[in-house]
């Protein structure tokens, strides 16, 4: 199934139905009368979030979305019926937006939340509606109103609670593949990592925490370059950040720079955002060079860091203590 988390679409209510002119004349009706019914209203636009739906890919194929009309009256004061409402659904974690103006319309994040982003136009009235007594044969009647019409952006930002960032080949996957069930591409060679990655890493309570593993970052990925950009909405809504650092790089400590002026550029308060650095592959270094590299580190930044082999399961259960710890701040 293709990830797909950004669709910009058209939606549009349905329009009210005419009410019409119409006068009784049975036989054994001496004075009939205006009989002319309303027309039905239009229906409605809703978007419902659906929590078995992971990418918007239906409004990649399908960006021109209309309710159903409402239905002209009828003789003997039958009201049109109701055009029928046209329901949308959407993965949670789907933020909709006006597409010119960028106001956020509804950012729905839970199972089975509504929003009623176009309401249909209302019927017409009918002639019989303008029976008074100073006009007993009104031909007057009115056609129903349009529907709204709205252009859309809407974007997906998963709900995970847990977000690991860090430069490409940093061995987010494989960190997500061992704390979890999800079986994401691990290969040795950048960009392996493509969408983002859910996993739910079980808790010692038992309860379920949902990890993200968010595609490479690289140096200027905020203003469009790479793929990081495109995820970086992905990270928005997380309560944690684990920022993985390849201790065999020939830079740490430019690595770890190269990220943080991301989270500066995109905004939204992600650097400041609790975050954990993490050394990875500690089975690359030798112990002395790892801890010298560590504690040079921490003198500069003032944060305890932590080292973890993820292929030799090393680590992980000091690093998953830390991140229980930290969301329960």
């Amino acid at each position: 199934m293709q990830f797909i988390d950004h669709a910009k679409i058209t939606v549009r209510a349905g329009r009210g139905g005419d009410g019409i002119a119409s006068f009784r004349r049975e036989k054994y009706v001496p004075a009939g009368g205006p009989s002319g019914g309303n027309g039905g209203d239009g229906g409605k636009v809703i978007f419902l979030a659906d929590n078995n739906l992971q990418t918007l890919l239906d409004f990649k194929f399908h960006q021109l979305l209309f309710a159903q009309d409402g239905r002209r009256g009828g003789p003997n004061k039958c009201t049109g019926a109701s055009g029928e409402d046209l329901v949308l659904k959407v993965p949670c974690g789907t933020e909709i937006k006006h597409l010119q103006s960028g106001v956020i319309f509804g950012d729905l994040t839970f199972d089975g939340q509504k929003l009623v982003i176009a309401f249909g136009g209302k019927g017409g009235l009918g002639n019989a509606h303008y029976l008074s007594n100073r006009n007993r044969a009104p031909e007057k009647y009115t056609e129903g109103r349009e529907g709204e019409e709205w252009q859309l952006s809407l974007e997906l930002k998963l709900l995970a609670e847990v977000g690991i960032i860090g430069l490409p080949n940093a061995g987010k996957s494989t960190l997500i593949s061992v704390l979890s069930s999800a079986r994401p591409k691990i290969a040795n060679y950048p960009f392996t990592t493509l969408i983002p990655n859910l996993g739910v890493v079980p808790k010692p309570s038992g309860d379920g925490v949902v990890f993200a593993d968010i595609p490479g970052l690289i140096s200027g990925a905020a203003s469009g370059i790479g793929l990081g950009h495109e995820f970086l909405r992905h990270i928005e809504r997380t309560k944690l950040l684990i920022h993985l650092v390849d201790a065999s790089a020939s830079d740490p400590f430019e690595d770890i720079q190269i990220i943080e002026k991301e989270l500066i550029a995109y905004g939204h308060g992600l650097i400041d955002r609790p975050r954990i650095i993490v050394f990875s592959k500690k089975e690359l270094l030798e112990e002395k060079n790892l801890n010298d590299i560590t504690k040079a580190f921490e003198r500069l930044k003032e944060v305890n860091v932590l080292s973890i082999s993820a292929v030799m399961n090393d680590g992980l259960e000091k690093l998953l203590n830390e991140i229980w710890r930290n969301l329960e701040i």
